[in-house]
């Protein structure tokens, strides 16, 4: 699913050229916040590492 969104994203950005600078904002001001990038990398790090998921008995 992801791979999905992502080459939409991609089409959209060779489709509509003027995109890239909204992006490119949009990226730079969510990494100018702590918190987003904390839950960010947070998240990622679950994701990728389903052993750390722990059973709740």
């Amino acid at each position: 699913m992801k791979w999905l969104l992502l080459g939409a994203l991609l089409g959209l950005l060779l489709a509509f050229p003027p995109l890239l600078a909204l992006v490119l904002a949009t990226v730079a001001a969510s990494l100018s916040k702590p918190v987003l990038v904390a839950f960010g990398l947070g998240l990622a790090a679950r994701g990728s590492l389903p052993r750390l998921r722990r059973r709740v008995r």
